[in-house]
Order: C-alpha cells, then structure tokens, then sequence
C-alpha cells in the first residue's frame, strides 16, 4: 500500500463498524488512531491492520472525557497530520419513557452527543491550523426520527446530527469536511443478530437474505468516499440502507 504522511482518528472503535473503518483507512495508507473505552479490545484490530502492513495505535480512552479526548487526537496530530476524525460511538438502548432512569438519559446523551461535540471540536482545532480535513459522525434512524422506547437514544443523536449541520456551516468555508452518515439499517453485527434471534426465535437467522444485513464493510467504504470526494462536490449529510429496507 502507498502509505501517507497522515492519521486518521477514529473514536468508538468497537469491533464492527468501527474496527471496518479503520481497516479501510489503513489499507489506504494512513496511520490509525484507535480508541475505545478499553484498550485491551483493540488488540485483534492493531494486529489485523499491522499483518496487513498497516499502521494502528490503540488507546483507551472515554469520550465523554475532555481531557481524554483532547490528549488522543493531539498525539493523532503529532505522529502525523490529522486528516481524517471520526467519532463512531453508538449508546443504542431501548426503554419505555416511564422506565427510562434519568442515569441512563443523561449517560446516553454524554456518550452519543456531548462526546461528538468534543471530538468535533477539538479535531476542528487541530484541522483550522492545518488548514484542512475531514470530520465525520455516525448517525443512526433515530438521527431522523424518535421511535418507541428511544426517546434517550434519539434525542442524543438528534443533538448530534445538529452539531454536525452546525460545524459544517461553520467549517465548510474554512476547507473541513464535515459529513453526517445516516445508517438507517440494522448492522450485520451479534448485537443485531441476537435481537433478531430474541424477538423471532434462532430459526430466523437461518432465513436472512443476502445483503438483508448491512455490513460494516460497506459502512467504511461510504467513509471512504466521503473523504475522497472533491470539494467543490462535498457531501454533508448521506443516508444509506439495504436494498431490501422499507423507509
């Protein structure tokens, strides 16, 4: 691979969409920052990307933390320039209103807002000084529209999609990339795959179709995309789904 004087940071990078966005990022050359809340869980990504000739740092880190935050994309920008950043933290739950704790509201909104604001806007500190680069949010269905029992979950990625419109009026002009990637599908992930088993028995995962699942492969190649476009074309808000998804 062609490798490139440049890091892209990604925060959530858990073992599906996360974990494919920074291989696709790493075969293209570029340094990997991978940080999630446990460090230790990066171990088989780092040593994918690097069997694969790639470059992966793992860190531990809390993204509802400033200093944490702060600290892992400034030593992204020390090893090399920071080109790329994406904040990839889920906080998917479910609860009827009248069971939803004002604990799990507050923890969701921390985890699915109030660190993509950080991540947003330290990355956008870094990038101004450059004079470039790319920041990029997951969003979700619930980015769009509240569904029954998600009123914690939608209301953070709702809060989310606005600091992502907002930072993209702002950054635009000043050559940033920012972009809102809508995944309006279930991930081909065991977290999917066990609720599909839950609600309509194991048998049922035996009659998916192909592509009825989104794989987290796919997901990483949009990112791919999104970063590569020219800007005089740039994209700010993408969703994406399987061909079979009603919407």
């Amino acid at each position: 691979m062609d490798k490139r004087n440049a890091t892209v940071a990604v925060i959530g990078a858990g073992d599906y969409i996360g974990a494919a966005i920074a291989e696709r990022f790493a075969a293209g050359g570029y340094t990997v920052f991978a940080g999630r809340r446990n460090q230790d869980q990066l171990a088989p990504l780092k040593a994918r990307i690097e069997a694969a000739g790639g470059a992966c740092v793992a860190r531990g880190l809390d993204a509802r933390k400033e200093e944490d935050v702060t600290a892992f994309l400034a030593e992204a920008d020390a090893h090399a320039p920071l080109e790329v950043c994406v904040f990839n933290v889920g906080a998917n739950v479910n609860f009827p209103i009248t069971e939803t704790t004002e604990r799990v509201f507050r923890k969701v909104w921390e985890m699915a807002c109030y660190g993509g604001f950080l991540t947003g806007r330290e990355a956008a500190r870094l990038m101004l000084a450059r004079g470039g680069g790319s920041i990029f949010f997951t969003g979700a269905t619930a980015s769009l529209r509240g569904g029954k029992g998600y009123a914690a979950f939608a209301s953070a990625k709702f809060g989310l999609r606005a600091v992502a419109q907002s930072m993209a009026r702002e950054l635009g002009p000043q050559n940033i990339h920012v972009a809102h990637l809508v995944i309006d599908s279930g991930v081909d992930t065991a977290f999917v795959r066990g609720r599909i088993a839950a609600a309509r028995g194991p048998e049922a995962l035996d009659h998916l179709e192909p592509d009825q699942l989104m794989r987290p492969s796919s997901i990483a190649e949009t990112y791919w995309r999104l970063h590569e476009q020219p800007r005089d074309a740039w994209t700010h808000e993408l969703d994406i789904r399987p061909y079979r998804e009603t919407w």
